[in-house]
């Protein structure tokens, strides 16, 4: 079997049905209500997500964290309808005030009660701490632009922190999480075009991007198979991408890199732990193999079909 067959083999005997659908929906013309419905199961009544959709803690109630991941899957099948159930559950959570920060005018990137359920430690919460990143906040504040009714508080609300958090990140690039990139990334893609914030800021922010981007992809591509380093596909950097340029070369090398580590099953091997006693980790690290195979399928299928089928 080829690239892609294997693949295919291994998502349909392990996924969850939300990745099966996923898989169907990018590879076999499957439908975005397919997608949608599966996605719908990990909602809650606030409009939040939890339930595990983030495999990483599998904490039930919502949180902005998981509920930011509901967003990249409908970012991923290039949902827009702005009425659906869905996207008005997820405004409502947003509008809500749950789990966020008014002093430092953000969402809490962990909550109390993962500290309940099984979790990676990075997901543990600490009352102790004083700062939040802008992961997810930069990424909510752009699906809010992109969804919410511009005459409503929540659309003013997402105005307000996508302003600052620009700001910040002109006056902190270039970046080193490639976590907070990828929610800025959300942020500009939304900003450009739009007359929120001048040319000159949006020029200053594109800069701060791409060289956050270079100096955050790790160059030593013997750890990139054993290690949990960034490499081109974190920012999907294919040849319609804006980072292309600067980083044609080693995304060029991880495109044939991805059918080496290929495992003989179809799947890919997670390059985390968890770094707790949760034996759940196991059944996570599972989930984690399904994404991570869609997410280099997609990455080998951006370049060249002839990438899939040898």
């Amino acid at each position: 079997m080829n690239t892609l067959e294997k693949a295919r083999n291994f998502i349909y005997k392990n996924a969850r049905p939300l990745e099966l659908t996923k898989w169907q929906y990018h590879f076999e013309n499957g439908s975005k209500e397919a997608v949608l419905n599966a996605l719908s199961f990990y909602q809650n009544e606030d409009g939040g997500f939890g339930n595990g959709l983030e495999a990483d803690f599998l904490n039930p109630n919502s949180s902005p964290m998981t509920t930011w991941a509901a967003t990249e899957t409908l970012r991923e099948i290039d949902f827009t309808d702005k009425n659906h159930p869905i996207v008005k559950g997820i405004l409502r959570f947003l509008e809500s005030g749950k789990h966020f920060d008014e002093k430092q005018n953000k969402w809490l990137n962990t909550i109390p009660s993962n500290n309940d359920y099984p979790h990676a430690i990075w997901w543990e919460y600490n009352e102790k701490s004083d700062s939040i990143s802008y992961n997810p906040t930069a990424a909510l504040a752009a699906f809010i632009i992109s969804y919410a009714d511009i005459k409503s508080a929540i659309y003013e609300k997402g105005i307000k922190i996508a302003k600052e958090a620009v700001d910040w990140f002109i006056s902190s690039a270039p970046i080193n999480d490639n976590h907070d990139i990828a929610c800025f990334i959300r942020l500009y893609n939304v900003l450009d075009g739009e007359a929120i914030i001048t040319e000159d800021m949006l020029e200053r922010f594109r800069a701060g991007l791409c060289e956050s981007v270079r100096l955050t992809i790790c160059p030593d591509t013997e750890k990139w198979a054993v290690e949990y380093v960034t490499r081109p596909s974190d920012y999907s950097i294919t040849p319609d991408s804006m980072f292309y340029e600067d980083n044609a070369e080693i995304a060029l090398y991880e495109r044939d890199f991805i059918k080496t580590i290929q495992r003989a099953d179809g799947g890919f091997d997670v390059p985390w732990k968890w770094w707790t006693d949760y034996t759940e980790f196991h059944v996570s690290e599972h989930r984690w193999q399904s994404i991570l195979t869609i997410k280099y399928m997609l990455y080998l299928k951006c370049y060249e079909n002839k990438a899939l089928l040898s």
